[in-house]
C-alpha cells in the first residue's frame, strides 16, 4: 500500500502521519509530498525518515491513495490530475466538498456508499464531523428537524501561524505577522472564514450545507455562529436539537454511549463534562451536557468537543482509507 500525504509538513500533515502510524495502516512505501519551498525536507514516520517530493514525482511513483491536506486551490489544480492517474484522493479540503460528483464522508455515517469509481473523496469541514458524528444516531431514532449549533473553535484550525500569533501575544511580543484581524489571545471573534452577502460566514455555511450532503436528508434545517477562541486541543459545539419524536434524556444517552467513535461525559453534578484540554490528541467525540430544552417540545441541548486535528482532519480522512482499504477499493 503505497501511500501520499500530501502537505506533509504542514499542521495537519504532521498530524495524519502520527494517525498512519498509530492506526498502524498498512503502508508499505510513504511518499510525503509538498511545494517546491518544502521538497527536499524530511519528515519522520515510524522511527524512519523520509525525503518531501514534489508533486509530479508523487504522481509518477503511482501511490494507491493521496491523502491532500494542502488548501483548497492545491487540491483543485492537483486532485484531478492525481486522479487521472489511477490514484484514488482523500481530500482535506473545501475544495470538493459540495460538488453533486463527489462523496462528503465521515466513515461512521456514510463510507458505505463509496465505489471503486470515487477517485476524489472529500473530507468534511472539522465543526461539520464531530456535530454529525453524534446527530447521526438520534436522527435514526427521533428524527432530526432543526438544529442550532454556535461553536468556540481552536486556533489550530487556522493553522500554524494561528497558534504562533496567539502565543506571540500571550508572551508580549511583536515579532509575529497576525493572521487574525483582531486580537486572539483573551479575546474571542465571532469571525471564522470569510463573511458572505447572507450575513453569514462561509464556515457557518459550510455546517448548514455540509450536514445535510453527509447525513442525505436535505429537510434537516441547520442555522449555525461559528467562533474562534484561543484555546488548543479541539473544537466545543453547543447544539441545541429539535426533533420531531419525543425522547427520553436516559434514553439519548445510552444511544450515545453505545455508538462507535462516541465517549459520554456526563455526571454534571461531579464536573464531568467534555473539555478539548481532555479531547487533544484523542479520535473520538465526547458529549455531554444532555438535557431537555425546556422551552419547547421535542428539543435536547448538548456539548460537544473533539480533537478538531485528529477526527476532524487527520483521523477522519485515515478512517476514510481503511473504510477504502477493506472494500478493496486501493
Amino acid at each position: 500500500m503505497k501511500v501520499a500525504v500530501v502537505g506533509a509538513t504542514g499542521l495537519v500533515g504532521g498530524e495524519i502521519l502520527k494517525v498512519l502510524a498509530e492506526r498502524n495502516f498498512p503502508v508499505t512505501e510513504l511518499i510525503p509530498v509538498a511545494s517546491e519551498r518544502s521538497v527536499g525536507k524530511q519528515v519522520e514516520f515510524k522511527g524512519k525518515q523520509y525525503t518531501v517530493v514534489g508533486f509530479d514525482d508523487a504522481i509518477k511513483m503511482k501511490p494507491n491513495v493521496a491523502i491532500f491536506s494542502a488548501g483548497g486551490g492545491t487540491s483543485l489544480n492537483l486532485a484531478p490530475k492525481f486522479a487521472e492517474a489511477g490514484i484514488t484522493v482523500v481530500d482535506n479540503s473545501s475544495a470538493w466538498r459540495m460538488d453533486p460528483t463527489k462523496k462528503l464522508v465521515v466513515p461512521e455515517i456514510n463510507a458505505h456508499t463509496l465505489t471503486s469509481e470515487d477517485k476524489i473523496i472529500a473530507n468534511p469541514n472539522c465543526s461539520t464531523i464531530q456535530m454529525v458524528v453524534v446527530m447521526n444516531p438520534l436522527h435514526k431514532k427521533y428524527k432530526i428537524k432543526r438544529v442550532v449549533v454556535s461553536t468556540y473553535q481552536s486556533v489550530t484550525g487556522t493553522g500554524k501561524a494561528a497558534v504562533d500569533q496567539l502565543f506571540a501575544e500571550r508572551e508580549g511580543r511583536a515579532d509575529v505577522p497576525a493572521v487574525y484581524p483582531h486580537k486572539i489571545d483573551l479575546n474571542v471573534l465571532p469571525h471564522i472564514d470569510v463573511f458572505l452577502d447572507n450575513g453569514y460566514t462561509k464556515e457557518e455555511m459550510k455546517m448548514v450545507n455540509e450536514t445535510k450532503k453527509i447525513m442525505m436528508d436535505d429537510s434537516i434545517q441547520v442555522t449555525a455562529t461559528t467562533v474562534r477562541i484561543p484555546t488548543i486541543g479541539g473544537h466545543s459545539e453547543s447544539v441545541n436539537i429539535e426533533f420531531e419524536n419525543d425522547f427520553d434524556v436516559e434514553e439519548i444517552k445510552s444511544i450515545l454511549a453505545a455508538e462507535e467513535g462516541v465517549i459520554l461525559q456526563d455526571d454534571p453534578k461531579n464536573a464531568v463534562y467534555p473539555m478539548p484540554i481532555n479531547a487533544h490528541g484523542k479520535d473520538e467525540v465526547f458529549v455531554g451536557r444532555i438535557r431537555r430544552d425546556e422551552t419547547q417540545p421535542n428539543t435536547v441541548n448538548m456539548w460537544i468537543v473533539a480533537d478538531n486535528l485528529r477526527k476532524g482532519a487527520a483521523t477522519n480522512a485515515v478512517q476514510i482509507c481503511e473504510a477504502l482499504a477493506k472494500n478493496g477499493l486501493i
